[in-house]
């Protein structure tokens, strides 16, 4: 694979630590945990766990939900090591990644690489063993996609980096249904759809206030390559699509009012928040006035609330 080349260190940041640098064993640690991106994991789970209690129309075997959950860590831990370990070179040069374990020299690009290899190959080995192989190939899958397709592929040369990169963030949801009936439904795939057309409008606010940052390293997201204006259009238009496709789960009978209820309150405010994103970049706002970060942390609790009602929904039947 070839992926381009950016100087790996701005001038007295070390990416690895010197000769018989001291690297505590608790800070060790906690460098290979943050290898992980234990906080983007939250996310992944928030989407996998609430879909097993839809699968399983109530409480699933609460072991069944742990092995998922662990097996799904690993799995992302890896893939996002793997990812630490690709992006190094401009982790370096951003403000935002400069703390990161393999910039700060806590880790070695060596050891991340094998770190990040062996949760790939332990996670896949656990879900075919402890959950099933569907989702060992769907976990696998994912990691690969995120790994090669995303970091590797699309990342550095394309805008519509996160759009299609995103897919690897679906298909939790696709790993928590096939981990309770070992099969595929329409309800999974409507639940990744949320999740594809959330991850654009989820992320570009945040690429928005840290464009910057990517500007530097040549990464072409959207928001580096055009203009507020021009972003804000395409978050109102993933959002509308976003919030529909979050309905079709009601009328195909997979869940009740609550759910409907929860979907429309939800998504309404996040089509607010979206069109007071436009409205202030259409008027010219630069900076902290344009309030995209908004956006960003709403686009969270808006996820977290949407799959807690896909969770409690069954009860309310």
């Amino acid at each position: 694979m070839c992926v381009t080349a950016v100087e790996s260190r701005p001038a007295g940041v070390a990416l690895t630590p010197s000769p018989g640098g001291h690297r505590p064993f608790g800070a060790r640690v906690k460098a290979f945990v943050a290898l992980t991106k234990p906080r983007i994991i939250e996310l992944l789970l928030i989407t996998t766990v609430p879909v097993m209690f839809l699968a399983a129309q109530g409480v699933p075997d609460l072991w069944l939900v742990l092995a998922t959950t662990i097996g799904g860590y690993l799995s992302a831990g890896g893939a996002n090591a793997l990812n630490m370990y690709i992006d190094r070179d401009i982790d370096a040069l951003m403000d935002r990644t400069a703390q990161r374990p393999l910039v700060t020299g806590m880790v070695s690009p060596r050891e991340c690489m094998a770190f990040g290899i062996s949760l790939a190959v332990i996670s896949t080995v656990w879900f075919g063993l402890l959950v099933n192989w569907l989702s060992a190939a769907l976990s696998l899958g994912a990691l690969l996609f995120y790994v090669v397709v995303y970091t590797m592929l699309l990342k550095r040369r394309t805008s519509q980096n996160i759009v299609w990169g995103g897919i690897a963030g679906c298909l939790p949801v696709l790993i928590g249904w096939s981990a309770v009936t070992n099969s595929m439904s329409w309800a999974a795939v409507i639940l990744f759809a949320v999740i594809f057309f959330w991850t654009p409008p989820h992320y570009w606010p945040l690429s928005m206030k840290v464009k910057d940052d990517y500007a530097r390293v040549g990464v072409p997201m959207l928001p580096v390559i055009a203009s507020n204006r021009v972003v804000a259009r395409q978050i109102v238009i993933y959002s509308w699509v976003m919030v529909g496709v979050s309905l079709l789960l009601t009328p195909l009978g997979y869940t009740g009012w609550f759910y409907t209820a929860v979907a429309l309150l939800t998504g309404g405010f996040w089509l607010w928040e979206a069109h007071g994103l436009q409205n202030r970049a259409k008027a010219g706002v630069t900076g902290a006035k344009l309030k995209e970060m908004r956006l960003f942390h709403w686009s969270i609790t808006y996820v977290s609330l949407l799959f807690v009602a896909v969770a409690i929904d069954p009860f309310l039947r």
